[in-house]
């Protein structure tokens, strides 16, 4: 009699075998997908938002409210983190305010040479390219441009601005000049004070707020492919692709113009103060996507600061340039700006000889600062000088419909030349690490700690240890 357990043998089914044929593809799409990151659905949301605006734009449209939702996130963060870091980076690293003042100092010297060079690539690329020639005004109404040159520009104006009423009135307005300013004097108070147990304590809750900050920015960004998509969606249903065919060589002027700033400029800025190119590179590539698709530099703050920590900036550097650059270092509207005043005088067939372009650069290079807070602050800007300098307003009303295609890439820029700032100033510094984090043998990267980074690390640690003896023997 034959006891052979033949239930181990058996084969599967026909219909097990066809339904893991039929699953394969199913498998193999969930593997690839389980290794990609945030990076490539933003960039699936923009292929779609772009379908959307084009073939859906009455449905493209709609979708603003996602979009807005996405901003409104973003800028919610913006005040925590800015003071959080701003004051732990500052208060926490020691008592001179000397090397505050140094910062402030190299700075701004950085950001009037950047924006100086941006506003003179600019005018290069206008007067050679000439995208006005040809361009009809006759049909175009003075009437936008008229409302937005009567804002008040005025340098009693833009002090108030950084000096505002009360925190919070700066906070709710998400004014990032006056958070700053609000940041360093509490920050100067805070090392004045004799007591190190309440320094230690504000800094710890500063530095622990910073971090939570850093990780609602990270679920907020599980937002940003919906956002992004729906405002890329909206852009191109309510303005169309059509528009760029009109007035294509002006926004093909731009686009140029800021690759030529980002390659004659910027590129050889970076590579004077050996700055990492590839890891520079993969930081600010996902900030520089998310101004591109929003046109929005606040949805990109939170990681610009995030990614730049990571790369090894040091926080206070980090705290202090990206949001004073936010209002002083607006690379991209800057060359925007003189190329859209020459653009204008030849859409109007008006002589503007070089001389009046350097004095319109001048006038330009005073107006352009701390007006980012103001809502199509570039727009505001550029009629002002318009109308100063006797060109036709009409223009406004002719660029005001490719705006929007071309504050992407300005916004983008923003935010490159920025980060890009806050890298040169660490080196300038002398806190940046001289050479990229080395890989160890199990490929994992270990991070590069400066002197003064050390330096600063023991003497928190002595503040900390020096509290806690005192708090025990109460």
């Amino acid at each position: 009699m034959d006891l052979t357990d033949h239930s181990t043998t058996r084969k599967p089914s026909a219909l097990k075998t066809a339904g893991r044929i039929v699953t394969a593809p199913l498998r193999i799409l969930k593997k690839c997908l389980a290794k990609t990151n945030l990076t490539f659905w933003i960039i699936v949301s923009v292929v779609i938002g772009i379908l959307l605006g084009k073939f859906a734009p009455d449905f493209a449209v709609r979708l603003s409210p996602f979009a807005e939702v996405f901003i409104h996130m973003v800028k919610c963060l913006v005040t925590p983190l800015i003071f959080s870091t701003l004051v732990v980076g500052i208060a926490g690293h020691g008592d001179d305010l000397k090397a505050v003042g140094r910062l402030a100092l190299k700075s701004f010297i950085y950001f009037e040479v950047v924006t100086t060079l941006a506003l003179v690539v600019g005018l290069v690329f206008v007067n050679v390219f000439k995208p006005g020639q040809g361009v009809n005004l006759s049909n175009a109404s003075t009437k936008d441009g008229e409302a937005l040159s009567k804002h008040d520009l005025g340098w009693e104006s833009e002090l108030l601005k950084i000096v505002p009423t009360s925190f919070y009135d700066a906070a709710a307005k998400n004014d990032v000049l006056g958070i700053v300013f609000c940041a360093i004097v509490f920050s100067i108070a805070l090392i004045q004070l004799k007591t190190r147990e309440h320094r230690v304590t504000m800094i710890g809750f500063l530095d622990s707020l910073a971090a939570t900050m850093f990780n609602v920015t990270s679920i907020a960004m599980l937002f940003a492919p919906i956002g992004i998509g729906a405002a890329l969606a909206t852009t191109i249903g309510q303005n169309g692709l059509e528009v760029l065919i009109n007035l294509g060589k002006l926004v093909g002027c731009l686009y140029g113009a800021l690759i030529g700033f980002i390659l004659i400029v910027l590129f050889p800025i970076a590579l004077l103060a050996r700055v990492p190119i590839m890891s520079f590179l993969r930081a600010v590539g996902r900030p520089f996507l998310i101004a591109f698709t929003s046109a929005s530099s606040e949805a990109a703050l939170p990681i610009s600061m995030e990614n730049l920590q990571n790369m090894g900036v040091p926080k206070n550097i980090v705290a202090f340039v990206l949001p004073a650059g936010y209002s002083f270092n607006l690379d991209g509207t800057t060359l925007y700006l003189s190329l859209a005043g020459v653009f204008a005088a030849q859409a109007g067939n008006v002589d503007f000889p070089l001389s009046q372009q350097i004095a319109m650069m001048v006038t330009l290079i005073l107006t352009s600062k701390g007006v980012a807070a103001i809502p199509r602050a570039s727009l505001i800007v550029l009629s002002a000088a318009l109308a100063q300098f006797n060109l036709p307003l009409e223009a406004i009303a002719v660029i005001m419909g490719v705006d929007a295609f071309m504050d992407m890439a300005r916004t983008s820029v923003n935010v490159f030349g920025n980060c890009l700032a806050a890298v040169v100033i660490a080196r300038w510094e002398g806190v940046f690490p001289h050479v990229p984090p080395a890989a160890d043998a199990e490929g994992e990267s270990e991070k590069f700690i400066t002197e003064k980074d050390l330096e600063a690390d023991t003497v928190s640690k002595d503040i900390d240890i020096e509290s806690v003896n005192s708090v025990t023997k109460r």
